[in-house]
């Protein structure tokens, strides 16, 4: 790690305390925006449940008086959270970035992109390929004698969760990445232990998901990729940083003559 002049805990706090304010502060901007564009983005983020249902009920049912208010202002929340996403990743890699080596101090930038390109991936992949095929699966039970009538409560509920989920899994290659570069494991180990982490990603996409296999496999699939692309890229930074330290040490003094 980095050798600057540790800093008080007090100090550590206040910056903490100064960055998590700037991040509120970013998301209460994002929420507003999106409270003006509340029923259309509502209504793209539910589209794969509602096109699921049958022709008979398609549309979703608010049965609590409060109930239709209180979700819009959860999806303009979410969608303010979305909006404020490269402010989120900024903080966090700038206050982790003074235990970072100064050449890995100016990787801030694509830091903070490909984390937000990452979440944005996930959350893309999660909801024009998974969505679709997890609501038709729970459709798939509709009889003569029952019929899918869902809540625009659950239904958000739910898609919001997946979105999630989706997003921050996605996340895998930079977590694992930063493990390495904190000298908590080295990216040998990482390769080592990759039979437990196929059991942990595909336990995980049973708990994090709903109990239908679609959802489950494709979560646990893509995380595994992940897993082994954070992997490769935390080699590739063992490798430099390996070169760097031997390149920085000074040579041995030759042995006194006899």
């Amino acid at each position: 790690m980095a050798t600057d002049e540790a800093l008080p805990l007090s100090e550590h706090l206040g910056e903490l305390r100064n960055r998590i304010a700037k991040i509120l502060i970013g998301w209460a901007v994002g929420f507003a925006v999106a409270w003006g564009y509340k029923e259309e983005i509502f209504g793209y983020l539910l589209a794969p449940a509602v096109e699921a249902l049958s022709p008979e009920q398609g549309k979703l049912q608010a049965i609590a008086p409060t109930e239709i208010f209180f979700t819009y202002v959860k999806c303009a929340l979410l969608a303010g959270f979305v909006l404020s996403l490269p402010l989120w990743f900024w903080q966090i890699w700038s206050f982790v970035a003074p235990g970072l080596y100064p050449s890995e101090k100016k990787t801030i930038v694509p830091f903070v992109l490909s984390s937000t390109i990452l979440f944005g991936g996930g959350a893309v992949f999660g909801y024009s390929i998974v969505f679709p095929l997890m609501f038709g699966f729970l459709t798939g039970f509709d009889s003569d004698f029952v019929i899918s009538a869902w809540t625009m409560k659950e239904v958000f509920s739910l898609t919001s969760r997946m979105f999630l989920v989706f997003g921050i899994a996605f996340e895998l290659p930079l977590f694992v990445f930063f493990l390495s570069i904190a000298g908590i494991v080295d990216s040998g180990q990482l390769f080592r232990a990759t039979p437990y982490a196929v059991l942990a990603v595909f336990v995980t996409g049973a708990v994090l998901t709903p109990p239908d296999p679609v959802s489950q496999i494709f979560l646990a699939v893509p995380l595994m990729a992940l897993y082994l692309l954070g992997v490769g890229v935390a080699w590739l930074f063992d490798t430099r940083r390996k070169e760097q330290t031997e390149q920085e040490e000074p040579e041995a003094a030759p042995p006194p003559s006899g």
